[in-house]
């Protein structure tokens, strides 16, 4: 019998901060998400209606995304608070307005309605997903929750009337387990075959340019495919909170003037000092791979050189990431 999971706000923070083995980089990363609010929303068996929910509501949030499972007059609801491991389930929610009514419109935003993030509080066993909605305002995503421990659930998304939002909401998936350290910080990570390199300067504060270039068999690839719009898609995490940020590149493919790789470039921007975990997206061949990386941030008040990678390390063979799109 399928399971539905889901959680209640369980602020349980795990840091284990890392250093540079050789060389320092850092990176930066854009935590623009402003909390905006109203939508266009509607009830369980009625056809959506319009209202503006504008007046009396929080003020925009211009900090990091999905430390709150309600912001803006919206919240992020999970079905059950508490559910065992399982390597095949089904996670259940709803996004419901300031009334408590699911909404069931929205802006797609990047090639989706919602996306939605799953992600142990140690940062292991990173899931994307791009959940199904009913028609009563329930979202529905196959999940595998073979991992015991608290997992954050993000949905990242843009209201009917424009609003971007990252809510976040914690899921206790009962079971012994030993949190883990976050990984080495290096410049080059294995995956699937592949290579990706990244390369990016340093400072909090400061919007720089971050490049993760693809290789395979020691080659370039110059051939990657678009996903969710773009040659690449990133996530990055705040190890101490697990403050999210969903950005994408600059330029889209077939626009004249974007080259489907070897490199893809964002330009970001980090909230704070701190450790941060990197989620890149590429797209080849027809499948979806993820390459992981850690990164410390320094408060360059504190470190005056600052962090720039000096050579190229790389990080033992993790096992696939890759899954369909």
């Amino acid at each position: 019998m399928e399971k539905a999971v889901g959680s209640t706000e369980m602020e349980h923070l795990m840091n284990t901060p890392t250093k540079f083995a050789g060389f320092a980089l850092g990176l930066v990363a854009l935590f623009g998400v402003a909390l905006g609010v109203g939508a266009l929303v509607g009830t369980t068996g009625s056809e959506p209606e319009t209202h503006d929910a504008t007046a009396g509501e929080p003020a925009a949030d211009t900090g990091p995304g999905g430390l709150t499972s309600s912001a803006g007059g919206y919240t992020l609801v999970l079905a059950d608070p508490i559910t065992t491991t399982a390597r095949r389930d089904t996670l259940r929610f709803r996004i419901e307005d300031s009334a408590g009514r699911p909404v069931t419109r929205y802006t797609p935003n990047h090639e989706k309605d919602l996306h939605l993030i799953l992600v142990r509080r140690d940062t292991a066993g990173y899931q994307h997903l791009h959940p199904e909605l009913g028609p009563d305002g329930t979202w529905s995503a196959p999940v595998d929750l073979s991992r015991a421990g608290d997992h954050r659930v993000f949905a990242d998304f843009v209201t009917a009337a424009g609003q971007p939002f990252t809510l976040g909401a914690d899921l206790r998936v009962a079971g012994q387990y030993t949190p883990g350290p976050l990984p080495a910080a290096v410049c080059t990570v294995p995956v699937d075959g592949y290579t990706v390199t990244m390369d990016g300067a340093v400072a909090p504060g400061a919007t720089t340019d971050v490049t993760f270039s693809v290789a395979r068999d020691g080659k370039p690839v110059t051939d990657l495919q678009p996903y969710l719009g773009a040659y690449g898609h990133l996530v990055a995490l705040r190890a101490a909170d697990l403050g999210y940020l969903h950005v994408h590149p600059a330029g889209h493919p077939e626009d004249g003037a974007t080259a489907a790789g070897p490199g893809v470039t964002f330009a970001v921007t980090a909230p704070s000092a701190g450790d941060y975990r990197l989620f890149f997206e590429f797209r080849h061949s027809g499948t979806v791979h993820r390459a992981e990386f850690t990164v410390p941030v320094t408060d360059p008040a504190g470190d005056p050189a600052g962090h720039t990678p000096t050579g190229t390390q790389t990080a033992p063979e993790p096992t696939g990431h890759g899954h369909g799109h």
